[in-house]
Order: structure tokens, then sequence, then C-alpha cells
């Protein structure tokens, strides 16, 4: 980590920094900040589907006994799915 990380604290580590903000309040050291400016461009990673009651419910079943959320066994499932619908690359060689 570099040391201009964390002028305040002057951790060497983010462990460190937190270690130190658990411990001591901003205001203590607010003379010691100054305004940045910066951007935030939030883009969701996610994608929404309807999905049936009964499905739904059955799913947080079976996603409950294997130990996952029902998100994660969504995702397996669909993967799996999509690999198995794509179409199968066949390479020719080429006659000469």
């Amino acid at each position: 980590m570099k040391e201009s990380k964390s002028s305040i604290s002057k951790a060497s580590s983010y462990e460190e920094i937190g270690e130190f903000w658990d411990t001591h309040e901003l205001d203590e050291y607010w003379d010691q900040t100054h305004p940045v400016e910066f951007e935030i461009d939030i883009q969701s990673s996610k994608t929404y589907f309807a999905v049936d009651t009964e499905l739904s419910t059955q799913l947080g079943d079976v996603a409950r006994k294997r130990g996952v959320s029902a998100e994660t066994l969504v995702n397996l499932w669909l993967q799996e799915k999509l690999m198995e619908l794509k179409p199968k690359v066949t390479y020719q060689v080429a006659e000469k």
C-alpha cells in the first residue's frame, strides 16, 4: 500500500487504518482534511427477472438444502443450461 493512502493514521496497511479509526473520531482530525472531488459511476451488474411464486418457493427450498443462496443456485442452473444449448464448435480442415 502506498504511504499516501492514509496520511492521518500513518498506517501502512488497510488493517492498520481500520484499527486506527476504530479508536479515533474524525472530528479530532478535521483540520487535517481537505475537500476532494470525484465521480462515481454506479452501474448494476445484476438483471432481475420475474419468477413464479411457486417456483421461487421451491428454488429457495432446494437452495437451503444445498447450503447456497437462491441467487447462486439460479445462476449455476442457468449457466449449465446455456452450456448445454451452446452449439458444438467444429472445425473442418480444407483440402488442398
